[in-house]
Parts: structure tokens; sequence; C-alpha cells
């Protein structure tokens, strides 16, 4: 079911052509990913890149952090990857054209100022005729991928909160928790991915948007989030979507290999030494384990092999909810990741803990205490949460 609110501006065209018109009647739009966001959410980014790109539009990729999952690394990023958002505010300088039309414009630049040159086409300007403005921002349009709600933009809308309320906002998602935030959402609950919903769209304006560059961006957002089309949430829509990105010349084999096939053996010994401190809560759904600097130094890996650990540990534990991974994180302080399937909410269950990211999955910090004190926090905060 594809829930939509938009603007009385395209109330009579359809969904796919509401989207197309607000993209081409953008001159600067920017794409925003959630706080901690992971391969489904830069997938479909990567795919707003490549669309944009074919329609000749400048592009901003932006995420807090701007970190790229080192799994998605064989795609290429097809622009770069923002962590932050500077200058993000333009100056404008308004001119009386009834005073004078312009005949040409030109600028140079020294070490401490811009000169802005205007010469008319007939008649004269006097300074009563310009105007100077500061409250608008380069970018005009927001299109938002996989976030529920704007928090979950984390340091991005914190900081910039005026920007995201004043810009038109196109939210794309598949999760029944999204907040209908944008002028314009488009959120299919049905869909397994933000990729299948951006696919639904892209294959209704012109399905030969979708190449094999894209098709394969779209493939990895679906393979990532449905673990391999092993989910419980898998439906035969999304089967057959998968089987058109394909057909459209989607890498499956490639992204099958790279997602799942290509951890490095201090990745699968720090694994291993996760798996053998695993705990478990039957009657509360919820696993949870814990890794020392010493676990780390010991399988010769870093954070970055922590990547999907959480989504493994909770596939080999069908029946859990919730999950939690506890590390000793190089800054001195203890991380968890926190991972929960509905009807449970991740930034919820850790929001005594600094929780940033989705409700599907969070990370939450607890400076100044042992990991063993911080899992007995965590745990006894969720159960008693749970009750």
């Amino acid at each position: 079911m594809l829930m939509e609110t938009t603007s009385l501006k395209f109330m009579s065209l359809n969904i796919p052509e509401q989207f197309l018109n607000a993209l081409e009647q953008s001159k600067r739009p920017l794409i925003v990913l959630p706080e901690e966001a992971n391969a489904d959410h830069f997938a479909a980014g990567f795919s707003c890149v490549a669309l944009l790109s074919k329609m000749q539009k400048p592009i901003d990729l932006v995420t807090s952090g701007g970190n790229l999952p080192k799994s998605l690394e064989f795609l290429g990023s097809p622009a770069p990857v923002r962590g932050d958002l500077p200058n993000i505010r333009k100056l404008t300088l308004h001119i009386n054209s009834a005073t004078a039309k312009v005949d040409e414009l030109s600028y140079d630049v020294n070490e401490e100022e811009v000169l802005v040159h205007l010469v008319p086409k007939t008649g004269i300007w006097s300074e009563d005729d310009v105007r100077i403005s500061t409250d608008s921002y380069k970018y005009d349009l927001i299109i938002a991928l996989g976030g529920q709600e704007l928090e979950s933009f984390g340091a991005l809308y914190k900081q910039y909160a005026d920007f995201f309320f004043q810009t038109p906002i196109i939210n794309i998602d598949h999760s029944s928790l999204n907040e209908h935030f944008g002028q314009m959402n488009l959120v299919d609950i049905n869909a397994v991915a933000t990729t299948e919903v951006l696919h639904d769209i892209l294959e209704k304006i012109d399905n030969s948007l979708i190449d094999e560059e894209m098709a394969t961006y779209l493939l990895t957002g679906m393979i990532h989030k449905t673990h391999s089309f092993r989910s419980e949430n898998v439906t035969p829509k999304t089967l057959k979507v998968a089987g058109k990105l394909i057909g459209a010349g989607a890498r499956r084999d490639e992204i099958v290999q790279k997602l799942y096939k290509t951890r490095t053996v201090e990745t699968l010994r720090l694994w291993g030494r996760a798996l053998a401190r695993l705990k478990s809560d039957a009657k509360h759904g919820l696993i949870w384990t814990l890794l020392t600097k010493q676990d780390f130094a010991n399988a010769g890996a870093n954070e970055e092999a922590l990547e999907n650990i959480i989504e493994e540990l909770m596939m080999t534990s069908p029946n859990a909810r919730i999950g939690a991974v506890f590390f000793e994180h190089p800054k001195g302080h203890i991380e968890i990741i926190l991972r929960a399937s509905l009807p449970y909410d991740a930034l919820f269950l850790g929001a005594p803990f600094r929780a940033a990211g989705t409700r599907e999955q969070a990370i939450l910090r607890i400076p100044g205490e042992d990991i063993v004190s911080a899992e007995k926090k965590v745990i006894t905060h969720i159960k008693n949460s749970l009750k």
C-alpha cells in the first residue's frame, strides 16, 4: 500500500509524475540519508544520484558522519558522501528590474571581497534598487531516503532544523512507522526496502531509466535488507522485482559475494568470539554479546569488522526480536549496536543512552563505565521497558 501526501500543486498528477515533476523543477536537490545509514539507504541514495545525473542536476549526498559501509566499496560511490552541510545559506541580491534590465553580469574575486558587476541595457540603477537577503538556502529540495522521522537524520537535523522545516521534502521509505514528515510522502509499507519503493517509482516513470548500474544499486539494497531474501518479510512481489533487476543487468553474484562472502579471517575470528559469548533471554526474545578491546586485538580486527554482525546474530536466533552487541570503543566509551524487530523500537529502548539511528537499528554510547556494568544497565533497562 503506497501512502502519499503531496502539496496541492501536484494533486492532478499521479505519484510517479509528482516525483518527476518535483525533481525537474528543482535547481539544486539534496539527497539525505539517516544517521548510521545502512546499505539499503546508501544504495537508494546512489540510485537517486544516478537519476539526477541523467537529468543533469547538481548533486550532493549527505549523511551524518559520512561513513560509507566498507562492504559497499565495490559499488564505487557515484558522488562524494558528505558528512555535514556547511555554508548552506545563500546570499541573494534583489535588483529592481523595473528601473533597468540586466544586459551583462560579471564578477571579480580578490582576497577580501567579491565584486559583482551588472550592466543595464538602458536606464540606471541606484542603491535603492538593490536589496540583499540571506534567508534562503542553496538547496531547494530534500530527497529523504529511509528516515522514519526527521530525528532519524541525527546531527544534520539537529544542527539545520530550520533548513529542514523551510525546504520541501520528498520522503521515500518502506516502514510502517514512518511519520509522513514530507510534503510528498512516498511510503510503501508492503515493500521490504527503500530501494524497492524507489524501483517501483522509477519503473512507472520510465523503465529504461533502470540501466545496469542503477539495477545493481537497487538490488544491492534489497539483498542487504532481506539478508539475501532469507528474511520473513520477503513477498512474491519482492522476488519479482529482484528478477526484473537481474534481467536489467544487476550484478547479483557480485553483490552476494561482496556483501556476504568476503569476510576476512580477522572478522571471522571476532565474530567467533561474539558467538562464544552470546547470551539470551527467551522470555523477552532478547540476545546479546560482549566484545572487549582484547578480543579485537586477539582477532587482529577493528570496529569495521562489526558491520552486519547484529543482523547475522539475529538470523541465527529466529526467535529473537531484540539483539545487542556491546563493545569497548577505541575512544574509551562503551558502544552498543541495538537492533529491534517490530513491534519493538530500538530508538525508544535506547533513549536513555544517547541512541542514534533508526527504530530498527540504533547506536548507543555509554561513557565512563566498564563493559560489564554497561551490559547490566542496558539489559536491565530493556527488560523493564518490555514489561
